[in-house]
């Protein structure tokens, strides 16, 4: 695919804050650690930070203890926002202008797009995903998703070079009632298809159930009850059962990641 010359995308709200991603960049370092380690040059690219440098600061912060010589671009459509964060800017770390054509001198080894698709359709939302795919390393990984305003609620996509892989939700204990709540929090190839007959629907229904029949355990918790309540969804959906993606030292943090696979929307491209 050519590689447009000018940036790709609209510009969004902007809104960001301190430990926003946390949940995702947890994630990141848990199971793209690896990858970065064994990396020759790696370079990471956070596409669209908002009007605020912050989150991109933290996924360099969390990053460089992974991987001590780790670069990271953030990049942002808006001009403002690439000259308010530049002074920013430290060995390692930069700021350009550009969109979803991914400005960089390499391809980056690892993206992180939150809340950037959520104003775009969903044709052009696996669109986007398209072009992003045909700017990664071979080796690459897209990690595309939205979060509350907060970060207590969020769910992300991981992509590679041939497509989406995983789905992962991931919620603060006290900010649901039940775990379709983050229906809302779907990325944009899924958050129409939470309806009858969809797979994603199911899931969370399902999820929903396992949820409601674990509740002799919520005197011992929340965290224990979603550990009893993913144990009870794996017996009828493929989640992940061992790390990096799965196992109680995931669930404990409020996760759960499925194959993309057993939710992906019946007439996907």
């Amino acid at each position: 695919m050519a590689r447009p010359r000018r940036p790709v995308g609209a510009i969004t709200r902007g809104t960001t804050g301190h430990n926003r991603l946390r949940r995702s960049d947890r994630w990141i370092t848990a199971v793209c650690g690896p990858m970065l380690r064994s990396a020759r040059r790696p370079l990471v690219v956070d596409l669209g930070y908002g009007a605020s440098h912050t989150t991109t600061l933290e996924l360099f912060l969390r990053l460089r203890r992974v991987r001590p010589d780790v670069e990271v671009t953030g990049i942002e459509i808006d001009p403002a926002r690439v000259a308010a964060a530049r002074p920013y800017e430290r060995p390692g770390l930069e700021f350009r202008l550009g969109g979803f054509e991914l400005p960089v001198d390499r391809p980056p080894l690892l993206v992180r797009a939150f809340n950037v698709l959520r104003q775009y359709g969903e044709a052009e939302a696996w669109e986007h995903w398209d072009l992003l795919r045909s700017g990664i390393d071979p080796d690459g990984v897209i990690v595309e998703g939205t979060c509350s305003e907060v970060g207590h609620r969020a769910v992300w996509a991981a992509l590679d070079a041939s497509g989406p892989r995983t789905l992962t939700l991931s919620a603060r204990f006290d900010a649901f009632e039940r775990p379709s709540d983050l229906a809302e929090r779907l990325p944009k190839t899924l958050i129409h298809r939470n309806v009858p007959g969809e797979p994603v629907h199911a899931f969370l229904r399902d999820f929903d159930h396992a949820w409601a029949v674990s509740a002799p355990l919520a005197p011992y918790g929340a965290r224990q009850r979603w550990i009893a309540a993913v144990e009870a969804l794996s017996a009828t959906w493929p989640v992940f059962l061992r790390p990096p993606l799965g196992g109680r030292s995931r669930w404990r943090l409020g996760e759960v990641t499925v194959p993309w696979a057993a939710v992906a929307p019946l007439d996907s491209p």
